[in-house]
């Protein structure tokens, strides 16, 4: 009998079933730079065009976003080879996809920039630009007709915005890493989950191309002025130096971040408006993100809203924990089957399999799932106890857990240290692997010294541990040099606890976020949080322990507001040093929430 097959690693970056098909245009391309594309109200934006040597009208792929495409393209990866996510040249926005790869499959790759950025001319309005152009680039006779969109991140999110509007030629999109569902190419909800404001858009701002006027500051409208006021004597802004320069600014430079800095909540009425629009989509859509997502947060929670609420053909896709490498051109296979199967009515099958499929870190393989959350899952309370241990046995009424203590830590200020105080919570080695795939919450009990605090609160894989615990001399504490991984987070604001009833799930609360719902804390009164953990996909081993970690700040890993790890931002936290109480007993049995699904 024949040994089995050896195993091999698998790709996060390759999504089975593997697909290619030999390149129907090898030769070379016609590159059309700095094309001029007039919009409805005789704006000009600029474009470049790339395409098979041939006379045949073929489909067109269009990556637009406000990243300046002369860093996307053939020549800049020509330059600059794909570079993973801990390369020091790895950078982000280059995100527009591999050109010779689609127009060497018989595409055309259109890359473009909105009006009043880069090359592109500025004034009016830029929400009707996509559009505009899509239909400029169907009706141009190198094209048939079909179009699609192609990038990630910020071209992501451009798919969405103009799918909102159903151009008649715009076919099917693949938004992946698609940016927060909630507003107009964003939005603060996912941006910002539970309202706490961090310093992405700080360090992306400085790859913007944006027209821009840095005059001297003038005087704002009478409301914004107000908030204007209040940003600039926040204590938690005055010791962030590089923040307190932007609001100083008065949104001359970065304005869109400016806004959130004096603006921090969800605007009245959005969250109705965008499930509306939602409701307008009728393009095929495959959207998804990776788990690496979750430390800018926008294009995992996105990518989870669309998938909810759109009523088309739509497939979901989350990827490993590394972000893909730049210049982009991971799974350009599954890009080119899903187009190949709605542009060129070539049967890729693409529609044939279970629309969901992740990444399962701890076993590294892909699965699949009819929906998400999946179907079959588990939701399973761990519960927080004394002595920072997770258990899964419930709180006893009318006995001693009744009177268990609260865990309590300190924060003090960045100004102050640079220690993180945390509490730790493990649960006993696991007796056999576990799955957990999903969104988890933590429902906590606590008490502050203060009017306002950030909950951190961290989800991590800790093990193997053959250890035991006893009071034998040198069994007392778990062995300090444990491997461990991080594998996802949560953050709320504590005075934007309120919750948006009608819309929270048990898996998804659903906080108001408004100015107007937000609260300031009772110093020392007990009170209930609900904490989203944004979604992983993990396989706990047999004899790891599953840890949650509670904290109130992070700090920064570079310097001057600069960062040293792909896109991990920081978070403005409080300028006071602050106690938390953090009960768990029964009549406040604070418990971690976690989808284990069934093997």
């Amino acid at each position: 009998m024949s040994a089995p097959a050896p195993r091999l690693p698998v790709s996060p970056e390759i999504v089975p079933p593997a697909y290619d098909r030999e390149a129907s245009h090898p030769g070379p391309m016609v590159c059309e730079r700095d094309v001029y594309v007039a919009m409805r109200d005789g704006v000009r934006i600029c474009v470049d065009v790339h395409r098979p040597d041939t006379d045949e009208p073929l489909p067109a792929l269009l990556a637009f976003a406000i990243y300046n495409k002369e860093i996307q393209g053939p020549d800049a990866t020509a330059a600059l080879p794909p570079q993973p996510a801990w390369s020091p040249l790895w950078t982000g926005p280059q995100e527009a996809g591999d050109t010779r790869f689609f127009v060497s499959r018989g595409y055309v790759h259109v890359i473009g920039m909105p009006r009043g950025v880069g090359k592109s001319e500025g004034g009016g309005s830029r929400e009707f630009d996509s559009y505009d152009l899509i239909e400029w680039i169907a009706a141009q006779p190198w094209c048939d007709g079909n179009v699609g969109m192609v990038g990630i991140s910020g071209f992501g999110a451009e798919q969405v915005h103009v799918a909102r509007q159903n151009p008649p030629h715009l076919k099917a999109i693949f938004p992946f890493d698609p940016r927060g569902a909630y507003g107009t190419l964003g939005g603060f909800r996912e941006e910002y989950p539970g309202g706490v404001v961090h310093l992405f858009r700080y360090l992306v701002g400085h790859f913007g191309v944006f027209h821009q006027d840095r005059g001297a500051p003038g005087e704002l409208p009478p409301q914004k002025e107000a908030r204007w006021r209040e940003a600039m004597e926040d204590p938690d802004y005055r010791i962030y130096p590089h923040l307190h320069n932007v609001i100083s600014m008065k949104g001359q430079h970065l304005p869109a971040y400016f806004e959130v800095l004096i603006d921090p909540f969800d605007q009245p009425g959005l969250v109705q408006r965008s499930e509306d629009e939602f409701a307008q989509i009728r393009i095929p859509a495959y959207t998804g993100s990776g788990w690496y997502a979750y430390t800018y947060k926008t294009h995992l929670q996105g990518a989870q809203t669309y998938w909810r609420h759109l009523d088309v053909p739509k497939k979901l896709l989350f990827a490993g924990p590394a972000h893909l490498e730049r210049p982009f051109h991971g799974f350009h296979g599954e890009i080119l089957r899903w187009y190949d199967h709605w542009l060129k009515g070539i049967d890729t099958q693409v529609m044939d399999e279970p629309p969901v499929r992740y990444w399962v870190m701890g076993a590294n393989e892909w699965r699949t799932g009819q929906d998400w959350p999946l179907p079959d899952t588990r939701w399973t309370k761990l519960y927080l106890n004394s002595w920072e241990r997770l258990r899964a046995e419930p709180f006893t009424p009318d006995s001693a857990d009744d009177l268990i203590p609260p865990d309590s830590f300190v924060q003090m200020p960045l100004t102050h240290t640079r220690g993180i105080a945390r509490l730790r919570f493990l649960s006993e080695p696991l007796p056999a692997d576990l799955l957990v795939a999903g969104p988890s919450v933590l429902k906590l009990w606590a008490a502050i010294d203060q009017e306002d605090t950030n909950w951190i609160v961290v989800l991590k894989d800790v093990g193997p541990d053959p250890s035991v615990r006893t009071a034998r001399e040198g069994e007392w504490e778990l062995p300090a040099d444990l491997p461990e991984r991080e594998l996802t987070r949560g953050w709320l604001k504590a005075s934007n606890r309120a919750l948006d009833e009608e819309r929270s799930l048990p898996w998804k609360p659903f906080h108001k976020l408004t100015r107007e719902a937000a609260r300031p804390v009772v110093p020392g009164e007990v009170t209930e949080y609900t904490i989203e953990i944004l979604a992983t996909a993990n396989q706990f081993k047999a004899g790891h322990r599953i840890c949650l970690e509670i904290t109130s700040m992070d700090r920064p890993t570079g310097v001057a507001g600069a960062t040293n790890v792909e896109y991990v931002p920081y978070h403005v936290c409080s300028s006071r040093t602050t106690l938390h109480h953090v009960h768990h007993d029964t009549a406040h049995p604070s418990h971690l929430l976690l989808p284990v699904i069934p093997t």
